[in-house]
């Protein structure tokens, strides 16, 4: 049974985690992009498809810790150090994921979305917009420094996850370790 565990966990690791990560890291050059040219709708709906991405894997990525305690179960090292540390840093990761990187993918979309708008609104009247469509809202302002900092916590995920995994590899202490 740990086998089929361990199988389901990783399996569950590479399908979830992984779009997410992927997207994410691809979301701030892609709202870069949208941002300096508001009128290009390829680039919007890249940034809307990456979102999903995030979104819905990382609704699936929950079977990822719920496997993993239940192979860590099956073998006996709920105790061990490592795997307390492991479960602490993917704890982290969903924080990271769900407070600090969707809300301000989304906060980036909603900005993406009012330039295009402004932009149509601009080109239908004949005027230019002077009410400062860079900011939502939201509050939060369409600029590179968002973009900045939505890559700053999409690495930090990124490097968290990445830890947990060396961390499922190596097993510190364990004498099946590496």
């Amino acid at each position: 049974m740990t086998k089929f565990f361990l199988v389901l966990h990783v399996l569950a690791a590479i399908v979830a985690v992984g779009p997410v990560t992927v997207a994410a890291s691809m979301f701030p050059p892609g709202a870069r992009r949208a941002l300096a040219d508001p009128g290009d709708q390829r680039a919007a709906e890249t940034l809307r498809l990456l979102h999903r991405i995030c979104r819905v894997y990382a609704g699936l990525g929950i079977a990822v810790p719920v496997l993993g305690f239940a192979t860590a179960m099956s073998m006996g090292v709920l105790g061990d150090a490592w795997l307390i540390a492991s479960m602490t840093l993917t704890g982290i990761a969903a924080a990271v994921l769900l407070a600090l990187v969707l809300p301000r993918q989304e906060e980036l979309l909603e900005a993406v979305e009012a330039a295009a708008g402004a932009e149509v609104t601009a080109e239908v009247t004949g005027t230019t917009d002077t009410t400062g469509a860079g900011a939502t809202s939201t509050g939060v302002a369409a600029n590179p420094r968002a973009t900045v900092r939505l890559a700053m916590f999409t690495g930090i995920f990124n490097l968290l996850w990445a830890t947990v995994t060396i961390l499922m590899i190596v097993r510190p202490g364990s004498t099946t370790g590496a």
